[in-house]
């Protein structure tokens, strides 16, 4: 079965200027900017004529009994299904894993979300924001440190966010919207963020992480993952209205760049890129495209309807199908590579 997966992930970027102007804390477990990656794995099952799950019908005509029970082509709907979500589901595990055992050895970083300053002319002013307001929420959602507003301001250039505040004991409510802005981290890398125009100078007293236990670390993870999922999906759907640009994608080239820059920031957040990568395969391997898991699930779905499965004819035209999307979008992947790379050799 073929498992190719283009891994929208979310790459962690220099903090400083993500979101607000000035990032505190949270830099191995707060994956801000997009980068798009595009990966592949194939599988085949025993009485697979290739990986992409296609019945070989001289080899299913020459099995034996025994064989047949065995055999992938041969199990039942659900326990096909149940084989073919299991990866993505092994992938979001493995992302919860990696950013529960990173919150409870390194514990949560906690900055009060106070603002200190905000930038004429910037959105947070046009909003209405002042000197010592302190962010309660984010439509609807608590915001407990800094780096929480930071990772959703960051991430939500265009899009109008309800804040509630509290103004010297009183809670007030505005509506702003982070504007698009290009940032360099510091490996020259490129990044479109949200930025609202806040600044926030803490104390050293003021920052801290604080310990968490396994539950706790685990309720993180979970959340940590389903932000990345989050984000994805409100990418691509950027990218489809117009409103996100398409040339965060990556391929293999990317791929190597930025594991060997996150590399340099240390094992933590290399753990963490690989949690990012895992939740981002086991989401986009789930999209109905045939040749991934979510086209084989959109098959079982019909068979399940119809009660027999589709024709081979229709079976191999999408499964053509899919190829050619998975192989146009890794050429694009690699294009944009070899651009990014020219732009950092002109730059340099």
């Amino acid at each position: 079965m073929a498992v190719l997966a283009c891994a929208f992930a979310f790459l962690q970027g220099d903090q400083r200027g993500v979101g607000v102007d000035h990032g505190v804390g949270g830099a191995l477990l707060a994956p801000e900017s997009k980068q798009i990656l595009i990966l592949a794995q194939d599988v085949k099952f025993f009485g697979d004529e290739n990986a992409a799950s296609v019945p070989d019908a001289a080899a299913l005509a020459a099995m034996t009994d025994e064989e047949r029970r065995h055999s992938f082509v041969h199990q039942s709907v659900a326990r096909r299904a149940a084989v073919v979500v299991a990866g993505p589901v092994a992938n979001f595990l493995l992302a919860i894993v990696i950013f529960a055992a990173l919150f409870m050895v390194f514990g949560k970083p906690s900055t009060s979300p106070r603002v200190d300053a905000v930038q004429p002319g910037s959105a947070a002013e046009a909003a209405g924001f002042q000197p010592g307001d302190l962010v309660l929420t984010i439509d609807g959602r608590p915001v407990e440190s800094f780096p929480d507003m930071q990772q959703i301001v960051s991430t939500s250039a265009g899009e109008t966010l309800v804040f509630e505040v509290d103004r010297g004991g009183v809670k007030v409510t505005l509506k702003a919207t982070p504007a698009l802005k290009e940032s360099k981290d510091r490996f020259g890398n490129v990044h479109r963020i949200g930025v609202l125009g806040i600044t926030r100078s803490p104390s050293p007293d003021d920052t801290h992480f604080q310990p968490v236990g396994p539950l706790k670390a685990l309720e993180l993870g979970v959340q940590r993952t389903w932000f990345v999922v989050e984000r994805t999906l409100s990418y691509i759907g950027g990218v489809i209205s117009g409103r996100e640009a398409a040339d965060q994608l990556g391929g293999p080239i990317r791929i190597a760049q930025v594991s060997g820059q996150v590399a340099s920031e240390g094992l933590p957040s290399l753990f963490s890129l690989t949690a990012v990568l895992s939740v981002s395969i086991g989401l986009l391997n789930l999209f109905p495209v045939p040749l991934l898991d979510g086209g084989h699930l959109l098959y079982y779905a019909i068979e399940a309807v119809r009660g027999k499965p589709l024709s081979d004819r229709a079976q191999e035209v999408g499964f053509r199908i899919g190829l050619a999307i998975v192989v146009m979008l890794m050429i694009f992947a690699t294009y944009n590579d070899l651009l990014h790379l020219a732009a950092q050799w002109t730059a340099s």
